[in-house]
């Protein structure tokens, strides 16, 4: 019901709409409201998934909210509907990190817990948690290109969009380990903000295997460009001449891996994300302390580096693996 309201009304309306149902919040049953990029993709139909089977085991009342498209004033009106509906936690995967500080500031102002994902330079929140540090996800996809097309060559690199700082940190990350390690490959301008629209990712990748004969390999960060990208290398029957990888969902990826025009990648449950949505609300809710050694479901044992909680739980995606983990649901 709410997915069919999100794609009809906006984020905004969406929140409007639940307004009645989810102003009741106790310190018992906290209400959870989580602001995403986008609705209606797969990667964030799983998060929702399991904010939903978090709560369930918790017996808290938490919902998705996502926007019509990746515009971040979606999202400031998206969160602004939730602090008028008095939340008790507002969890959110930014589009823009700088837009919504503002936003993010009167919730914590008004007295909400706030929690953020993909987003480790967030000011006003309380906790940032991340299934991947910055450094080992931005390397390992950094070794795998360079590995795969035998350390020369041209690529080029895709990020959900040039405001998003986490997607950006990873970019930042691999081409600095491309340059250490790999002298011969070179980048193709610098960067291009589609990664999370696949018709955008597409067309970029068909313009840039036209506009460099030489283009051997695409990183795309963010869930949407590995499989704008591979589509692209179907059409131009690039298969085997241009690798593609990035994080993507194993539903809608696998049938372009068996085809082998999606390299693989690597990623993190994005069902596990939203469980941990859940599970960091609740324990803000009922003051529970989050410190060194803090063992959280979800996140294992964590080690605070300020408000941000970072652990490495990359999962493979690959021929082998990517039909059990599109079997997850993901």
């Amino acid at each position: 019901m709410f997915k069919n309201i999100i794609r009809t009304l906006g984020a905004g309306a969406v929140a409007l709409a639940l307004t009645t149902s989810f102003a009741s919040a106790s310190p018992d049953k906290p209400v959870i409201g989580v602001v995403v990029k986008i609705g209606g993709i797969p990667w964030f139909n799983a998060m929702e998934a399991g904010i939903k089977k978090r709560a369930d085991q918790l017996g808290v009342k938490a919902f998705m909210v996502g926007p019509t498209s990746a515009d971040p004033a979606l999202q400031v009106r998206a969160i602004e509907d939730l602090i008028a509906q008095h939340v008790d936690v507002i969890g959110v995967v930014p589009n823009d990190a700088q837009v919504l500080e503002p936003v993010l500031q009167r919730a914590r102002a008004a007295g909400i817990k706030v929690i953020t994902h993909e987003s480790p330079k967030q000011q006003n929140v309380d906790w940032d948690f991340e299934l991947a540090s910055v450094k080992g996800f931005g390397d390992a996809y950094g070794k795998r290109l360079g590995e795969a097309l035998g350390g020369k060559g041209e690529y080029a690199v895709f990020v959900g969009s040039l405001t998003v700082p986490l997607h950006n940190a990873w970019a930042d990350a691999a081409i600095a380990y491309i340059k250490a390690n790999y002298p011969g490959m070179t980048l193709v301008g610098d960067r291009y903000g589609v990664a999370e629209d696949v018709d955008a990712s597409r067309k970029t990748a068909l313009d840039l295997m036209r506009a460099h004969p030489n283009l051997r390999g695409i990183l795309a960060f963010g869930s949407q460009g590995p499989i704008g990208a591979a589509r692209a290398v179907a059409e131009q029957q690039a298969k085997g001449k241009v690798q593609v990888l990035g994080p993507f969902s194993p539903g809608q990826g696998r049938k372009l891996v068996h085809d082998g025009v999606l390299s693989g990648g690597y990623m993190w449950n994005p069902e596990v994300a939203g469980e941990v949505f859940v599970t960091l609300g609740v324990m803000l809710v009922k003051g529970q302390p989050i410190k060194d050694g803090t063992n959280i479901p979800g996140l294992g044992v964590v080690h605070p580096d300020g408000h941000n909680l970072i652990v490495d739980n990359l999962v493979d995606l690959n021929a082998k693996t990517v039909d059990d983990l599109a079997k997850m649901g993901l």
